[in-house]
């Protein structure tokens, strides 16, 4: 069995991010007992969403905590509207994937860390669920939709020195393309 990667756009209402699909096919060919027989063909194509592969390939690569979190990260980002590729390019950008986060925090998105302060949360569940829901709140919804846009209040401190908090979170989504 082959497997091929498509990527679908699916339009409504809001307009999600394209929606990647693996697409599964096989064929085979049975020969029946009976020389007078005529072979048959059998095909069965399947379709899956390839987006919970695709961060966990990504996550594997750096050796993340999250990536067994990977079909969690996409159906919090579809429940949101969000890019499913969002936070998993902030976590990047904000702790190396998890692997520079204060002790005990879950806090892979430097989520309301500033000067001593530190949110921390019970698990990563709970993280991607909060951040999630309020990047939808608070940036999305207020036309917050670029790296740009959301650098502007997610961290106000890189926009005075030239935005490179936009730009990786940028080259970190596209690696994920």
């Amino acid at each position: 069995m082959a497997s091929v990667l498509f990527f679908l756009t699916i339009s409504t209402t809001v307009k999600p991010a394209p929606v990647p699909a693996v697409l599964s096919y096989s064929t085979s060919r049975i020969l029946l007992p009976n020389s007078l027989s005529t072979p048959s063909l059998s095909t069965f194509v399947s379709l899956a969403d390839a987006r919970p592969q695709i961060l966990k390939n990504y996550l594997s690569r750096y050796n993340s905590p999250l990536e067994s979190f990977s079909h969690y990260l996409v159906s919090t980002a579809d429940k949101y509207s969000l890019d499913f590729r969002l936070l998993v390019a902030i976590a990047q950008q904000e702790s190396n994937l998890c692997k520079r986060i204060p002790d005990r925090s879950y806090n892979c998105w430097g989520f309301g860390i500033y000067g001593d302060k530190v949110t921390r949360f019970d698990s990563y569940e709970q993280a991607i669920e909060i951040v999630s829901k309020t990047l939808k709140e608070k940036y999305v919804d207020k036309g917050l939709n670029t790296p740009e846009e959301i650098m502007a209040k997610y961290t106000p401190p890189s926009v005075e020195i030239g935005g490179p908090w936009a730009r990786g979170v940028n080259q970190f989504l596209a690696e994920m393309e």
